[in-house]
């Protein structure tokens, strides 16, 4: 008791210091915080660490030492920085762990890393789907590393990768799942933008590059490896002065050119070569050349669409296939002409701001039009043979001329319906037809069969209007009557309207089929070859002439049947 009233007492001092000490410590003991431990003993299983702060020791299994690569500080004295989970669990003992502390680590040292944009150190220990795993080499964290970024350029066989220690940027962290993404070809290709810089330094515009090889092609243009250090482009329109659609039209892969260095982008690292300013520009040589003469072109690449033609070397053209025959449609120029032929052409263009020059095989040609206009002019009787039938014309092969006239079926008779008659024919028939019309600007000739024989409708030729006709009634319906005249082999009709004056009377039923009737002609035109005829209009006629021949204009009274009612009336009387 007298110790604790005395507090300058040298005992109670050391006490309350050694109180004081023992809570500092135990305020650095903290749950769920790293901590450092000394090893105090090894058994067979388990590990001792010696934790100033805490009140026992805790302990750790050899095994999980071992799984995390700490084998060899399994010594007396060694340090080893474990997670401190519980202080106490509900059995006194103080729980640890060294994988989690390590994971931790770990985790903070990429966090750091990727903060600070710096590789990271590591090693692919395996495959997996979509990549493959790598191990932090430091702290043996695992992380991913998808298989498009493990290279940059495409790999078969990653064998010699496995267990070699090399550098890694981190492309992603999820701080919340813990994971992360790492790239070993962003590092290639960050070495390789570094020396490609340097490579292209040395280049210039106007620079000759000897001997680059073809390494490959697409739609847009060329790549040509440059000394097994660089690859430029020459682009599609830079390939060549000519025409040129896609670059296997003149390239094969492995071919040596050389190239003019045009452009130098050292931002995109990039450099833009020439192959056709290498020589002069043919197209300058343009004006030596005169529209719509003929001239000898060499054919010199055949397409499907039609033939690649030299005005001189590097003065190329297209020689479209519509411009190979005057006749034949969708010719085939791989059925004309072979690589190397010289034939002849007229230049029909000549577009300097556009650099085309267009070109025409046929016009050097004799115009088989013109031969048939001359020998066979409009008018003109022509035999033909019968090579294709549609559903409404017939095409005929005119005699040895290679032309397709046209004969459409309303051309084929005068009487008769022209599809029922488009039946009749057959392909290889021989007809002789008449020329109506030539068109040399379409290439077309239209000829007609029924032109050749005599028009029944010349029967008219003395008829005219209000003339009376008599008729065979062939058929009747609700509409009228079918009527032919006599002595013509043309039939007509007679509208209902227009049979009878009187409406009561203007019954087709009337007609049964086989009378002969008088008409008047009430329409006749001989350009549309169209004539109409009426009963009721020859009622009208007749009439009007009785009227004129038996009346008096002073009075109504003298026609003919005016006192009829009159006579009658007197002889009843009688």
């Amino acid at each position: 008791m007298e110790v604790y009233k005395d507090l300058n007492n040298t005992v109670h001092k050391e006490f309350e210091k050694l109180l004081n000490s023992q809570h500092s410590k135990l305020k650095n003991i903290i749950e769920g915080k790293i901590v450092e431990g000394k090893i105090t003993k090894i058994t067979d299983k388990f590990v001792f660490l010696f934790i100033e702060g805490l009140k026992s020791e805790p302990i750790l299994d050899v095994n999980e030492m071992n799984s995390i690569g700490l084998k060899d500080k399994l010594k007396v004295g060694e340090n080893v920085s474990v997670y401190l989970e519980k202080i106490e669990d509900k059995n006194g003992d103080v729980l640890v762990s060294a994988s989690k502390a390590q994971k931790i680590k770990g985790w903070d040292m990429l966090v750091k890393a990727y903060d600070n944009n710096e590789p990271i150190v590591g090693k692919i220990t395996s495959k997996c789907k979509g990549g493959v795993i790598v191990e932090h080499t430091e702290t043996g964290s695992l992380m991913f590393c998808p298989g498009s970024q493990v290279s940059d350029k495409p790999l078969k066989d990653i064998s010699h990768l496995l267990n070699q220690e090399q550098k890694f940027a981190i492309i992603k962290l999820d701080k919340l799942r813990g994971n992360a993404c790492v790239s070993r070809r962003q590092i290639i290709s960050s070495n390789k933008k570094e020396d490609k810089a340097k490579i292209v330094e040395k280049y210039k515009v106007g620079d000759i590059i000897k001997d680059a090889i073809v390494k490959g092609y697409s739609s847009f243009g060329c790549f040509f490896d440059v000394n097994s250090e660089l690859d430029v482009l020459v682009h599609l329109q830079e390939i060549s002065y000519s025409r040129i659609n896609h670059p296997e039209e003149v390239f094969n892969v492995g071919d040596k050119h050389d190239l003019k260095v045009i452009s130098v982008d050292k931002e995109k690292l990039q450099v833009g070569c020439s192959i056709k300013q290498l020589s002069p520009d043919p197209f300058e040589h343009v004006s030596n050349y005169e529209l719509n003469k003929i001239y000898k072109v060499k054919v010199h690449k055949i397409m499907d669409f039609g033939a690649f033609c030299e005005l001189e070397p590097g003065l190329t053209t297209l020689l479209h296939s519509s411009e190979l025959s005057w006749t034949k449609k969708n010719l085939s120029a791989k059925k004309m002409f072979k690589i190397g032929d010289e034939i002849d052409c007229v230049i029909t263009e000549i577009d300097k701001d556009k650099r085309r020059v267009s070109i025409s095989h046929r016009l050097a040609l004799p115009n088989p039009y013109d031969e048939l206009e001359n020998k066979y002019p409009v008018g003109s009787e022509i035999s033909g043979t019968i090579n294709n039938i549609n559903e409404y014309a017939i095409y005929l092969s005119l005699e040895d001329f290679e032309i397709d006239g046209f004969l459409h079926c309303n051309d084929l008779a005068y009487s008769k319906n022209g599809e029922e008659e488009l039946k009749k024919y057959k392909k290889g028939e021989s007809l002789k037809v008449k020329i109506l019309e030539i068109k040399k600007d379409q290439q077309k000739v239209r000829v007609g069969l029924k032109q050749t024989q005599k028009d029944p409708f010349e029967w008219f030729k003395d008829k005219k209007i209000n003339d009376t006709i008599t008729v065979n009634v062939i058929s009747s319906d609700g509409k009228g009557l079918i009527v032919k005249p006599e002595g013509c082999e043309i039939t007509t009709t007679i509208k209902k309207s227009q049979i009878a004056i009187n409406s009561a009377d203007a019954r087709p039923s009337r007609f049964v089929g086989g009378e002969r009737i008088d008409a008047a002609i009430s329409e006749l035109d001989f350009d549309k070859r169209k004539v109409s005829l009426s009963i009721k209009l020859l009622e009208e006629l007749t009439n009007k002439e009785a009227v004129n021949k038996f009346s008096s204009p002073l009075s109504g009274k003298n026609l003919p049947f005016s006192s009829l009612s009159d006579k009658l009336k007197k002889k009843k009387e009688e």
